[in-house]
């Protein structure tokens, strides 16, 4: 699936996020599908579903991580992928409004 990097990712209803450590869990209560994710995976769905765009997380994880652009670019497209395939986030071209 193709995402813009200007979209923005928002967690989906019904969907519980707890750390545990330096890790966490993901649990869809629709679905009852879970996702464990390592620390990586955890700084990614923070700042994924805490930036103004896909590209802002990005950004900041290039600056955090030794790792190729072009690698860090199709991990984050798989990983959305893999979390809107799980019913876990929606992806959305504009931004948020506050309630």
């Amino acid at each position: 699936m193709a995402h813009s990097f200007s979209s923005c990712v928002t967690v989906a209803p019904g969907v519980l996020f707890r750390l545990v450590g330096d890790e966490a869990v993901l649990l869809n209560l629709t679905t009852q599908q879970y996702l464990g994710l390592d620390t990586v995976g955890t700084r990614m769905w923070t700042l994924l579903t805490n930036s103004t765009s896909i590209q802002d997380a990005y950004d900041t994880l290039l600056l955090q991580y030794e790792v190729a652009p072009e690698r860090l670019r199709k991990d984050v497209v798989e990983f959305l992928d893999k979390l809107s395939r799980q019913g876990l986030i929606e992806v959305r071209t504009e931004l948020p409004t506050s309630d």
